[in-house]
């Protein structure tokens, strides 16, 4: 991708809102028409109004996207309005820590499913379309950017499964690289520290128990996070940026 993203279709998952709705805007403030798909489709049209507000260019897909024929639907709408897919941003994302003894297994599969498998699924659909954008030219690339965590590099006390989902997120994303370097796909993966979402809002006790294991913190904004996606897809051609961790100054 050039300097600026000017006719660029970005799709951001996870829009609705904290990172993925930050990212939208920030990709479409950088001339990209940004395609928003979540669950919650109210959300997503607020977002598309104020993206518009701007001057941006806004498709809205509400969809499930734990389930890959809605995944796939969701991406060949993309390209049936939108004619190409050039960047996809992995941003959906679920956090339901605690004790593994006492967590139901439904919160684990609900992890699994959204942090994993909708990542999966997006990705598989997204791949054709990367490609043909990537080889339109030998001047053009594509790039994928996931959104992980801090966790998927470090494993912690209370947090077994978000961090399998997070570290398969990491290492699926390097396996991908090495894949499609050669083809002009550019996989990239965002691993923020503790950074101000809903992540901490879904279970009774998240926030808390961040508190007891590093102190109090000044958490990054999701902003912070949309400038390093920004900053992976606006880069020159010849520039791949693997990975970048983005802890809050005062994180351990």
């Amino acid at each position: 991708m050039s300097e600026n993203l000017n006719g660029a279709v970005a799709v951001i998952t996870g829009a609705s809102s904290g990172i993925g709705r930050a990212t939208a805007r920030r990709l479409s403030a950088a001339g990209a028409t940004v395609a928003l798909i979540a669950r919650r489709e109210d959300r997503l049209q607020e977002l598309a109004t104020q993206v518009r507000a701007e001057g941006g260019t806004a498709l809205v897909i509400g969809a499930d996207l734990t389930d890959a024929d809605s995944a796939h639907t969701a991406i060949e709408r993309v390209v049936t309005e939108l004619g190409r897919v050039d960047t996809l941003v992995n941003a959906a994302g679920t956090m339901l820590n605690g004790p593994s003894d006492e967590s139901p297994l439904e919160e684990w599969d609900q992890m699994i499913d959204i942090n994993l498998r909708g990542l999966l699924y997006v990705t598989k659909a997204a791949l054709p379309h990367l490609l043909e954008a990537a080889q339109s030219n030998s001047r053009t690339v594509a790039d994928v950017v996931n959104i992980s965590s801090v966790s998927g590099r470090v494993a912690a006390a209370g947090v077994a499964v978000y961090t399998a989902t997070k570290f398969a997120v990491t290492s699926a994303t390097e396996a991908w690289r090495q894949e499609y370097t050669t083809r002009n796909v550019r996989f990239s993966v965002i691993e923020p520290g503790r950074t101000e979402s809903e992540l901490f809002d879904q279970k009774e006790g998240a926030a808390e128990g961040f508190t007891s294991m590093f102190g109090e913190v000044e958490a990054l904004h999701a902003e912070d996070v949309a400038e390093a996606a920004a900053f992976i897809v606006t880069s020159p051609r010849r520039v791949a940026v693997n990975e970048i961790v983005i802890r809050p100054t005062d994180q351990p």
